[in-house]
């Protein structure tokens, strides 16, 4: 397929946008890739300010046998470093680097509930389980990415299918561990204390086999030296070296399906063979023209767009990005550079759950007082998920200083009822100064004393920036129907559309979401394009 003349439109340069280019534009393709922000990346990005790098959105990154077979398969070499994770409860920070150190993780919780002693001996058995499954599937290098693999018979008997036959057990298990975690944990334990301390750590109604396989996954991250946004930026740079042409702070603003065309804010419109929507999935079925289709095609059309508004983004944060005249190794003391701390072991209980619901159903008749009495609840009982990039690679950050990002599970809808209650620089600045007390007054003794440098985002930044409905962080919210394929093993199936010649990929086009189904997606994406032509 080396020079092909067929056209195609790429909107949304995040990892999955990315992936595929970088796939298609080797085939010869001709690639547009569209994004309307400055750079690319998406939520895996890099920037930085004042001398300190920072990480917009993931922290770090799991290898899932995914990123290191990809990067080799397309001839990029980045450096990657490891990046251990520490989880802390109240004065105890623990560092997990391998399974012990999860065993040890259980006998925390032992300390601090002694009366569910039993009840946590049960969950480390169950958490066993999966981090096993686990391990059979992202700890094998994910076989798209191996050249020719039919050929290689000794991989292929020997390696690749004794593989397969366990990654289908795997899959089985993980598909019978789909209720939602806050449930399952409630079979195991009474004590609400030691449910919240566990699920406050993921998304609401996460499913059982995603959230404790998390054990794994900490086991499994990397950094690229250079921060998150290093992997995004090598693509990029792939798809220019390899005649691919990448467009950004170029918005599409509509679709026409029969014609074929995208057209962007300037009235520049582009026409594609196929098209790939990387971007927010409810915008592409909000902005195509779908008039002059086939009606039953419009009629399928309408089936996925009304199941689409009916489902809404998922779980967002709240993001501290401060600058602090404290080293590394002040921090380096109290854990790894990546960490997730509760400072109390009471749980968030009802805070984030009926008492939110109810601030939000009265938000009118509530004041702000109450608001942010809630408020004090909500930061001095929660998780904060800590990033330190210059752990990881000292050079991210001025010598003798330290970057750090604290992030926290944040509720989209209470932040947009407070911007329309024209509150919201006052109430991110309320938050900010809730989290440094906090974590000053526990973790970081004094770290109020020697702030630099300040300033947050909230799930209305994510969504304004990125493109993302209620600012979700990984697709669809688990406490509603998904609207989009959710079987791993019909993922190739995911990147299609009711529209002619569109394919949709990202977090949006599979659920439970992450970095694995965006390049996922992305590649299957271009598989298809490629398979359809050869």
């Amino acid at each position: 397929m080396k020079g092909t003349h067929q056209k195609l439109v790429i909107v949304g340069a995040g990892l999955a946008g990315l992936t595929a280019a970088a796939y298609l534009s080797r085939e010869g393709y001709a690639v547009q890739l569209i994004e309307k922000n400055q750079k690319c990346g998406g939520m895996l990005n890099s920037f930085t300010r004042d001398g300190y790098l920072f990480d917009a959105g993931a922290r770090s990154i799991e290898n899932s046998g995914i990123i290191r077979p990809m990067l080799k398969d397309l001839g990029i070499d980045l450096p990657l470093l490891n990046s251990p994770v520490s989880i802390g409860v109240g004065s105890e920070v623990l560092s997990i680097t391998d399974e012990q150190d999860i065993s040890r993780y259980m006998d925390l919780l032992k300390d601090l509930y002694p009366e569910d002693r039993t009840e946590i001996d049960s969950l480390y058995r169950v958490i066993r389980k999966i981090v096993k499954s686990m391990h059979t599937i992202y700890g094998f290098d994910n076989p798209v990415f191996t050249k020719d693999f039919t050929h290689d018979y000794p991989y292929l008997f020997k390696q690749l299918l004794p593989w397969f036959g366990k990654f289908i057990l795997a899959v089985m298990h993980m598909n019978r561990m789909d209720e939602p975690i806050e449930g399952f944990l409630r079979k195991i334990t009474n004590n609400e204390s030691l449910v919240s301390i566990i699920d406050q750590h993921f998304f609401k109604s996460t499913p059982t086999f995603f959230a404790l396989g998390y054990f794994y996954v900490y086991l499994d991250y990397i950094y690229p030296e250079g921060g998150t946004g290093m992997l995004t930026a090598s693509l990029a740079d792939l798809i220019r070296e390899q005649g691919g042409e990448i467009l950004t702070d170029t918005t599409i603003t509509s679709v026409d399906a029969a014609q074929k065309t995208v057209t962007d804010s300037e009235q520049r419109v582009y026409s594609y063979d196929q098209l790939v929507w990387a971007a927010d999935l409810k915008r592409l079925y909000a902005i195509t023209d779908t008039a002059k289709l086939d009606q039953r095609i419009i009629e399928q059309i309408e089936h996925h767009r009304s199941a689409i508004e009916a489902s809404r983004g998922g779980d967002s944060i709240f993001s501290l990005y401060l600058g602090v005249d404290l080293p590394n190794e002040y921090f380096f003391e109290r854990s790894n550079g990546h960490l997730f701390y509760t400072p109390s072991s009471e749980g968030l209980r009802t805070t984030h759950t009926s008492e939110l619901d109810e601030l939000l159903e009265n938000f009118e008749s509530t004041s702000k007082e109450q608001v942010l009495q809630w408020l004090d609840r909500y930061c001095e009982l929660n998780t904060y998920e800590i990033s330190i990039p210059s752990l990881r690679d000292p050079h991210l950050s001025p010598d003798g200083k330290t970057g750090v990002i604290i992030s926290l599970l944040f509720e989209y809808e209470l932040i947009r009822k407070i911007e329309e209650a024209r509150w919201y620089d006052e109430f991110k600045t309320e938050v900010e100064d809730r989290i440094i007390k906090i974590l000053s007054d526990s973790l970081y003794e004094g770290l109020d004393d020697h702030i630099q440098l300040r300033f947050s985002s909230t799930p209305l930044s994510i969504e304004r920036h990125f493109g993302s409905s209620e600012g979700g962080i990984t697709g669809w919210t688990y406490e509603r129907a998904v609207p989009v394929i959710s079987d791993l093993k019909k993922i190739p199936r995911s990147v299609k559309t009711p529209f002619p010649d569109i394919l949709q990929i990202g977090q949006w086009a599979y659920s439970p979401a992450g970095i694995p189904t965006a390049i996922l997606t992305g590649w299957y994406a271009a598989d298809a394009i490629i398979g359809d032509k050869q």
